[in-house]
């Protein structure tokens, strides 16, 4: 099966694997006091910024669980996009594990902007509500837009005037460099975010994420937080080792750019078409479109994707590192014939 419903769905990289096997060769002193993991760090800190804070965790919703953690307290609020992962994915789990109210913003874009997030900032010192603590943003977004560095900027310079942080969930930050041709560095410590959930399995890695803390006030009480939240794993090679393949010969953005550029494919061919309506600027891998529903009821019947707003049949297809030209060859023969 070929799938255009989630990056999640595709497999791992061999230069990942390989890593993997090699990490399986022996004993290693366990909860991240090998080599493995040293070697991992030292790959993050060169990517991002010698002073940063990588803490290994299982997955997405624990990362930014503990990310959260660790920007609030339980009588804070947290801003996101209506649209944000942590609102409508992770089943409450940031809200519960942080206690904090989450304040949803509707946005056209997925993307948070200082005028949408102002009429938030309010109720400072107030005991009867919930301070706003935290920002969260997604790069790219959830609708698959991609913030530019100046737009990361003036959030953080809007948060930190009310002593706020600006967490953001890169689960697809790979995307977004690879679309801006710039660094890691340079759309995150650069534009002045605070604590980063850094994930890889939506680009080749098998599970895991790190927790990349930026600002020195976050670091001390980072260890655990992680532990308590039962995000410490035992054999933690297999998680940072995954990292150090990842950030070895930009594999990382190589994937990325090619997941980008079959998106690009699968757009132009599908723009001109009769009755396809883009909703969203195709700017990373994750295209957002409506179609007549005969179309795309025909369609799952062949195909693996996701409705993202039923009732005006919008759908949303994702390519990944591993989707072929022949893949999106054969997706817009079917569409076409349908059509």
């Amino acid at each position: 099966m070929r799938s255009f419903a989630s990056d999640n769905n595709s497999g791992v990289h061999p230069q990942v694997m390989e890593a993997l096997d090699r990490a399986n060769r022996d004993h290693a002193v366990g909860y991240g006091d090998d080599p493995w993991t040293e070697e991992a760090v030292r790959k993050i800190r060169e990517a991002f910024t010698p002073d940063c804070e990588p803490l290994f965790v299982f997955n997405g919703t624990g990362s930014n669980a503990v990310a959260l953690q660790l920007c609030t307290r339980p009588y804070n609020s947290i801003i996101c996009a209506e649209t944000a992962h942590i609102y409508v994915d992770e089943c409450g789990a940031p809200a519960r594990m942080t206690g904090c109210q989450i304040r949803p913003v509707a946005t056209p874009d997925g993307k948070l902007t200082p005028d949408l997030v102002r009429p938030y900032l309010c109720h400072f010192g107030e005991q009867h509500h919930s301070q706003p603590g935290a920002i969260y943003i997604s790069q790219c977004s959830e609708l698959g837009t991609v913030y530019k560095p100046d737009e990361l900027r003036a959030l953080t310079d809007l948060a930190h005037r009310h002593s706020m942080y600006v967490h953001m969930d890169g689960a697809r930050l790979a995307n977004a460099c690879a679309a801006l041709n710039l660094g890691f560095r340079e759309l995150t410590v650069d534009c002045g975010i605070d604590i980063l959930s850094f994930g890889g399995t939506k680009n080749g890695l098998m599970l895991g994420e790190s927790v990349i803390v930026f600002n020195p006030a976050l670091k001390k009480e980072a260890c655990f937080v992680r532990k308590q939240s039962a995000q410490l794993a035992s054999k933690l090679r297999y998680l940072s080792c995954q990292f150090t393949a990842y950030l070895t010969d930009s594999l990382w953005l190589r994937n990325a750019a090619h997941a980008n550029r079959m998106a690009k494919i699968l757009y132009a061919g599908l723009k001109g078409l009769p009755g396809v309506h883009f909703t969203q600027k195709v700017e990373s891998n994750q295209l957002f479109l409506t179609m007549p529903r005969p179309v795309i009821d025909e369609l799952l019947k062949d195909y693996f994707f996701y409705f993202w707003d039923e009732t005006i049949h919008e759908i949303r297809f994702v390519t990944s590192f591993d989707t072929t030209e022949e893949d999106i060859g054969q997706l817009l023969q079917s569409v076409k014939r349908l059509l």
